[in-house]
């Protein structure tokens, strides 16, 4: 009878904690309850069922705490105050699959929330615990070890770097082989999270021969994977000509040109932005991707799509046209201006603006054949306007600024200059009135428009200051002109007409 009684009292016990983790597990699930759990200490109370005797309930005890540490900054603090940490990185190496799954879920909580959080989970030995995690059978550890890697990397160099000296980037390297969609996912995040950083990062994963293996999944039917596979090679093709030439050399285009066909908005994203990575280089890594029609295929995407997924197809057009002239106008040729100033009317976002602002600016500052372009599209005087709009951002205002200047003094098409007469500021307006001195002496055509279009008169308007280079463009101007026509158009010479028709006197 005694040992019966002990039996049902332990058994009790056993369900008794079961009941309470599982209770708590499901509570910390719902975010209007993490506080109210918070406050009733229920750390301090898991912390002891993480050591119990029971696998159940310590695996249970870790989701909790996982739970509860995803929450918020505050709680992934409280985890590590209760020198939890070193108490599951202790127990990874011993226990069961389902507790690793766990406890890598508790670290990676741990870990996002900011780079002193995910120092911690260094401090307590978590890196080379969840490295010894990918060595795991288990497909499910392996990715649980991975996120957790992956979340502790993102945040600065040196994080990523003693995920890297802990050996875990061959390991990963190898899930990208495993058969497991979700496995390759996470793996190929996470190479991408250690590649961001340094050059020196993304070499040490192209020496562990990732870009092979990542080019191999850029057609895989998985959107989510084709994600992280272009994220990858983006983050690796940023740092250097080199690292982006072995992308290229990998021979994932115009396969992956062809992608921006994909339905999955942020595929496409990412393959623009890795197109956008290998062009800023040099003007052949441009050519390469000119060739393969990616530019063409990006500027058609740019129509059908809006919002911050525009942003690196824009800065792609701009990083393709700043290299040479050659390239500046097959941007032109395939129509890039015109899908351009739609988004600037069609984006309202400063930063959105500012960057498109750039790519026209590059564009259009290399001849006048380049600035008539961006003239004709009528969008001198929509970057003025953005330049003087008092609400515009200060680096959409210096842009604007910029791109005016360059594409100002290559300008030569007078129709698109002359509506800037009658709105720009002094140091804009000596840009446009210096065209004019320039292209009115050797056109006749183009001196009889001036006249008729009302342009000299507004010429005559301009207060300059004496001596400056804004009067002695107004002088060259007037200089092409008869002095009488001249006199005609200056303010006040009507008064002058009238006065002396007063004072006329007839024979």
């Amino acid at each position: 009878l005694s040992v019966c009684l002990r039996f049902a009292v332990f058994e009790q016990y056993q369900k008794a904690r079961m009941q309470f983790v599982q209770t708590v597990a499901d509570l910390a699930s719902r975010p209007q309850n993490i506080e109210i759990l918070h406050n009733a200490g229920v750390m301090s109370m898991l912390r002891p069922l993480m050591l119990d005797a029971v696998p159940s309930i310590q695996q249970t005890a870790a989701l909790a705490l996982g739970r509860l540490a995803d929450h918020s900054d505050d709680l992934a603090e409280a985890v590590v105050k209760e020198d939890i940490l070193p108490q599951l990185v202790h127990s990874l190496a011993s226990q069961n699959r389902f507790y690793k799954k766990a406890a890598a879920f508790v670290l990676r909580a741990v870990a996002k929330h900011s780079p002193e959080l995910s120092q911690s989970v260094v401090a307590s030995g978590g890196v080379d615990a969840l490295v010894l995690c990918l060595e795991e059978f288990d497909p499910g550890v392996k990715e649980a070890a991975a996120w957790a890697l992956g979340y502790i990397a993102r945040h600065n160099a040196l994080l990523a770097q003693s995920v890297v000296d802990a050996g875990a980037v061959p390991l990963l390297v190898m899930c990208l082989l495993e058969p497991e969609l979700a496995l390759k996912r996470i793996a190929a995040s996470t190479l991408s999270d250690i590649s961001k950083h340094t050059p020196e990062l993304a070499q040490t994963v192209v020496d562990n021969g990732a870009i092979a293996h990542l080019a191999q999944m850029i057609l895989n039917p998985d959107a989510k994977l084709k994600r992280q596979v272009f994220s990858a090679l983006s983050q690796i093709s940023k740092h250097s000509v080199s690292l982006a030439e072995l992308v290229i050399e990998a021979e994932i285009f115009p396969a992956a040109v062809a992608c921006l066909r994909d339905p999955d908005e942020y595929v496409k994203k990412n393959v623009t932005t890795l197109m956008r990575e290998v062009v800023q280089h040099t003007p052949e890594l441009s050519q390469v991707i000119v060739n393969c029609g990616g530019m063409a295929a990006v500027i058609d995407y740019l129509g059908n799509c809006s919002g911050n997924l525009r942003l690196p197809g824009i800065m792609m057009l701009g990083y393709v046209a700043a290299h040479s002239e050659n390239l500046a106008m097959a941007v032109i040729l395939s129509k890039g201006v015109p899908q351009l100033a739609l988004c600037l009317s069609e984006e309202s976002d400063h930063t959105m603006k500012a960057a498109t602002v750039w790519s026209l600016g590059q564009i259009g500052h290399h001849t006048p054949e380049h600035a008539k372009a961006v003239a004709t599209a009528n969008l001198l005087p929509k970057l003025l306007e953005l330049y003087m709009d008092a609400s515009s951002s200060e680096d959409l205002q210096a842009k604007c600024k910029k791109a005016l200047k360059s594409i100002l003094q290559k300008c030569t098409y007078l129709p698109g200059l002359e509506p800037l007469l009658y709105d720009a500021p002094s140091n804009i307006l000596k840009h446009v009135v210096c065209q004019f001195s320039k292209v009115l002496p050797h056109d006749s055509k183009a001196r009889r428009l001036f006249v008729t279009s009302g342009g000299l008169k507004k010429v005559q308007e301009i207060q300059a200051e004496p001596g400056s280079p804004l009067q002695e463009h107004i002088n060259s101007i007037n200089s092409c002109f008869p002095e009488e026509i001249v006199r005609y158009y200056s303010p006040g010479y009507s008064e002058v007409l009238l006065e002396r028709l007063e004072n006329y006197q007839p024979a």
